[in-house]
């Protein structure tokens, strides 16, 4: 429930109490005296979602000359106001709308200052980039916890079908600005930990930080964005939590950002692109949702005490979006496309790999893995070879094992495939046994 305060010149008063009284509204009137001479206060309770409404039927009267106030109100006992409740209960559903001048004002609020905001954001980038270095996914979820993204996110939005510029601006800079922070941040303290020597020279650093699946993402990765997008705007209109929303959203963007950093201070631009296509996707998945999200839910294109026209600002914005999504969606869509191929060739090659140890003379020897491993050429990598692993006796391995391995998976692989077939031969010392791996890999390049 809300209360409104609104003050017009003295001549305008029969106007405003015209328009309540339409609405059958309770109200009180005072006169007051301000710094523009004879005033008129008039106050009311109303519902959640009926502020809108009456604003817009004020705007419609002409009173664009009005201040308002509106308050949160804990309740009010009055029987014609459960009259009202019902009246704007939408088929008994007495749910919360906030209307579109209070999500304006809200938006507004969850924006902070611009130092405050660099400033923030350039601790949780160096959070985030640690926890990932140091592979400790609660530290990187403290990163999330204190990223002030949440405003920015829904400004640009609400700015848009409102007809705010100011808002949507702000929004729409401080979103850009956050990112560059956040990966020009990770660039320099992973190249401070490269330098030091916090990871050895030669090693993959995208294993290591198990960055894989934020340098070389796939269509899932979608999900979480566009879901953070859609909790955004229902948090500011329905009252949820802003603050465990705003977690999701930098869950979408702060690791991401720090994956680029991590990967160009490291050298390895394939993998710094793959984490940036990924960020970029998912600002813009964020947006696209909420503003869809907006139109859904009835808030449309018009200013505070005016119909603006931005029907066609928000439908380019709309147009916008959903284009670049397309197009950056194609990498993605190629990355999940190989990780079902691999999945694929995994359970084949598990299943050709069983037929042939079915056979007599491979009685003493047991499968014990068998791995599809990826190229690092990110982010668009392809299938590098495929690794058996078994366990016997025998201390050598058989040539002839290998070659059978390697003929019945190349057929299922649409390119030439490496198949390396390693032998765990158990060897006993004393009273404990001994493991030895003996590799042999498979004619690949016939």
């Amino acid at each position: 429930m809300r209360y409104l305060e609104i003050v017009v010149p003295e001549k305008r008063r029969e106007t405003v109490l015209d328009v309540l009284d339409a609405e059958g509204i309770e109200y009180v009137v005072t006169d007051e005296t301000s710094a523009r001479g004879a005033d008129t206060v008039v106050r009311f309770p109303v519902p959640t979602r009926a502020v809108e409404s009456v604003l817009d039927r004020l705007n419609e009267a002409g009173l664009d000359d009005a201040r308002v106030v509106v308050i949160n109100a804990e309740t009010v006992v009055s029987k014609e106001f459960e009259e009202l409740l019902d009246q704007y209960s939408r088929g008994g559903q007495r749910g919360e709308r906030t209307s579109r001048q209070v999500l304006r004002t809200k938006a507004d609020e969850l924006t902070p200052a611009f130092s405050i905001y660099v400033v923030m954001l350039l601790i949780s980038a160096v959070v985030a980039t640690a926890g990932l270095l140091a592979d400790s996914p609660a530290v990187v979820v403290g990163s999330m916890v204190i990223a002030p993204l949440l405003g920015p996110a829904l400004a640009a939005n609400v700015g848009i079908v409102t007809g705010d510029d100011d808002l949507r601006t702000t929004g729409f800079r401080y979103q850009v600005v956050g990112v560059a922070v956040v990966i020009a941040a990770s660039i320099g303290l992973a190249s401070l930990a490269r330098l030091g020597g916090l990871e050895p020279a030669g090693i993959d650093i995208v294993v290591v930080a198990e960055l894989e699946e934020r340098v070389s993402p796939n269509l899932l990765s979608l999900a979480v964005a566009l879901g953070a997008g859609v909790a955004g705007i229902l948090s500011l209109t329905r009252g949820f939590s802003e603050a465990i929303v705003g977690v999701m959203i930098a869950a979408a963007l702060i690791p991401p950002a720090a994956a680029v950093g991590i990967t160009a201070g490291w050298g390895m631009y394939g993998a710094a692109a793959g984490a940036f296509v990924l960020v970029v996707v998912n600002v813009l998945s964020i947006n696209a949702a909420a503003l869809a999200t907006l139109w859904i839910a009835g808030y449309r294109p018009q200013g505070l005490f005016e119909v603006s026209p931005t029907r066609k600002p928000t439908i380019r914005y709309a147009t916008v979006f959903g284009v670049a999504l397309l197009v950056l969606a194609a990498p993605l869509a190629g990355i999940t496309l190989l990780e079902f191929q691999t999945t694929q060739l995994k359970s084949t090659a598990e299943n050709e790999v069983e037929l042939v140890l079915e056979e007599p003379q491979y009685d003493d020897l047991e499968r014990t893995d068998v791995e599809v491993l990826l190229d690092d050429n990110y982010p668009i990598r392809s299938i590098d070879r495929v690794v058996v692993t078994i366990s016997g006796a025998e201390p050598t391995p058989a040539p002839e094992f290998s070659e059978r391995i390697h003929e019945r998976i190349e057929p299922h692989a649409d390119d030439p495939l490496v198949v390396e077939v390693q032998y765990v031969v158990a060897e006993q010392h004393g009273e404990e046994p001994e493991e030895r791996v003996v590799v042999s890999t498979g004619p690949s390049d016939r």
